[in-house]
């Protein structure tokens, strides 16, 4: 009996290990499906574009690639250049700039019939013939939203998303879903699946994260125009290290609906610190065209959650003096000296230009940090992130917060107990995923909910007493070297403020990187000199010639008045 006990018991294990083989091979095989897909996508692709190139001149391709959106849509509306010229130039350079960068999750092959329906549109919208690039996450009919992960490589999506079908209404043309990180909970931008995202300036560095891949294809010059999500500065952080404009509006301003919110496990459910869709491009007037298309009667007919506010192009284009609050550091993460004096100069030129500036400094970044907004996705604990990553497919970057919340509970309070003596539990508590407490009842939970809402009306409050119009701030940069962007989570504390705060913010690239802010981050020591300190000066060093950006902010439904100070803070930079 004993021995036949024994060879149950192995016959048991090796089943168990044979299926456990069989399981990530199926996944292995997922993997290679898709990457296969993704490959002779672009060989196709590649093909159609070469066929066309024997009858355009390259002169003319180079040329439409120098123009700016307004100028790009003004040529198409007047009929001086071709919707099809258009095209096939973006996706020839779109071509270039992924094999460079490897920004580019899939071409959308049905762009070749977007672009015969607008020609048999009556009426040529704000966006006729732009070709306009998608962050992967974004619903398009016949094509998967992966956000990098196994278990979504197996469903296409049956509808566009709303957002997409106000793209096609304006003319716009979608042409490619670009890449992300895995869960999109992360600002690098790589994956087990689709690979590692580079940034087109310096290759060793990262192109930001989430919308990583739209700031790698634009800021390469192979989109004019893209759309990124944002729940914690995943439109402004590949903006400030692409050295693009990227607004994040409030999040109800513009439609998420069919769009697959997978932020840490938070798909469609409910959550006080909510995803936002918004636009990223070479210039603010770009965004304020793109806001301004999709704004419209068919955005608010679809989707009657979003409140039928058409752009204001009076406040927008208005040139009245505007009463700025400014601040250089949050006083939780003390941000590279670069960054501090880009806006410092920027508060100098607004000055100069005949703005008010006042000193604004945010109330207790420490607590929105670890109760309010990291509080909000890991309020289990991270057990419903954790159950997305299928057979274990973990992507490195992902690994230190992937850890982190593996650890029983009792666990972390064990480790808190053991490094008490040692004087880091307090580094711990802010500047890791380790001790964040959970919500460990729907009580909790709702009272969480409620200190959010009493954070904002004392927040406003502040910027009400100080009778602020707009505020200018940094963000987080310049861009991070691969990889780094995983161990420095709450670096982000700068962007994550504004979604926590659902107020409009948005990214202008103003300044680079000199010889001398390197010599000056040699003698960074951040407010603790702690391992994330140093950690941070490793990330950005070595970013000589990289952008430089600043942060503009205003209140919630006020996304012309951010756009107007950004335009400003760009035009000024211009002059400079």
């Amino acid at each position: 009996p004993s021995a036949a006990l024994t060879l149950l018991c192995s016959s048991a294990a090796a089943a168990v290990v044979v299926w456990k083989w069989l399981g990530k091979r199926q996944i292995q095989k997922k993997m290679e499906v898709a990457r296969r897909t993704r490959d002779e996508g672009v060989k196709k692709m590649a093909k159609a574009v070469q066929q066309f190139k024997e009858q355009v001149s390259s002169v003319q391709m180079d040329a439409i690639l120098s123009l700016s959106l307004l100028e790009l849509t003004g040529k198409l509306q007047e009929g001086s250049l071709s919707p099809k010229t258009v095209l096939y130039t973006y996706l020839e350079k779109a071509l270039e700039v992924t094999q460079q960068t490897n920004c580019l999750r899939h071409f959308i092959p049905e762009c070749e019939e977007q672009l015969q329906e607008i020609q048999r549109q009556r009426e040529k919208g704000l966006l006729y013939g732009t070709p306009v690039s998608i962050k992967d996450h974004i619903g398009h009919k016949g094509h998967l939203l992966t956000c990098g992960l196994v278990q979504c490589l197996d469903t296409p999506v049956q509808e566009d998303s709303v957002l997409v079908k106000v793209l096609k209404k304006q003319g716009a043309i979608p042409f490619a879903m670009t890449n992300v990180p895995q869960s999109l909970f992360n600002y690098d931008c790589g994956n087990p699946i689709f690979g590692q995202t580079l940034n087109p300036f310096n290759h060793q560095k990262s192109p930001g994260g989430s919308s990583g891949g739209e700031g790698a294809l634009i800021a390469g010059g192979g989109s004019i125009l893209g759309i990124g999500s944002d729940v914690g500065g995943s439109i402004r952080l590949p903006s400030s290290f692409c050295g693009l404009c990227g607004l994040k509006p409030t999040a109800e301003r513009l439609s998420v609906c069919h769009t697959y919110l997978l932020h840490v496990g938070v798909c469609s459910h409910p959550t006080p610190v909510p995803c936002a869709l918004g636009p990223m491009a070479r210039d603010v007037d770009s965004l304020a065209l793109c806001m301004k298309a999709l704004l419209c009667q068919e955005m608010f007919q679809l989707d009657p959650t979003v409140p039928p506010i058409p752009f204001d192009e009076e406040v927008y284009s208005s040139s009245a003096p505007l009463r700025v609050g400014y601040y250089d550091t949050d006083g939780y993460f003390l941000l590279p000296p670069c960054i501090r004096r880009a806006v410092s100069e920027v508060r100098g030129a607004l000055q100069a230009a005949g703005h008010e500036l006042v000193p604004f400094s945010p109330p207790r970044i420490h607590y929105v940090m670890t109760e309010l907004f990291l509080k909000t996705f890991f309020a289990d604990g991270g057990r419903a992130w954790l159950d997305v990553f299928t057979g274990g497919i973990v992507d490195p970057g992902l690994k230190p917060q992937v850890n982190c919340c593996k650890i029983p509970r009792l666990g972390k309070k064990l480790l808190a107990l053991i490094l008490k003596p040692l004087q880091l539990l307090l580094l711990l508590k802010l500047k890791n995923t380790a001790t964040i407490s959970t919500c460990r009842s729907v009580k909790e939970m709702w009272n969480h909910h409620h200190q959010i809402e009493v954070y904002r009306t004392e927040f406003i409050t502040r910027w009400r007493e100080l009778q602020l119009d707009v505020v200018l701030c940094p963000v987080l940069g310049p861009a991070f070297t691969t990889g780094y962007p995983g161990k420095l989570l709450t670096a982000i504390s700068s962007t994550m403020l504004y979604n926590v705060l659902n107020f409009p913010a948005g990214v202008v690239p103003v300044s680079t990187v000199t010889e001398a802010d390197e010599e000056e981050l040699k003698l960074h020591r951040g407010f603790c000199d702690d391992p994330w300190d140093w950690t941070l000066k490793q990330a950005v060093a070595g970013a000589v010639g990289l952008p430089v950006a600043v942060q503009c902010v205003a209140l919630p439904w006020r996304e012309e008045l951010c756009l107007r100070l950004m335009k400003e803070v760009e035009t000024l930079s211009h002059e400079k």
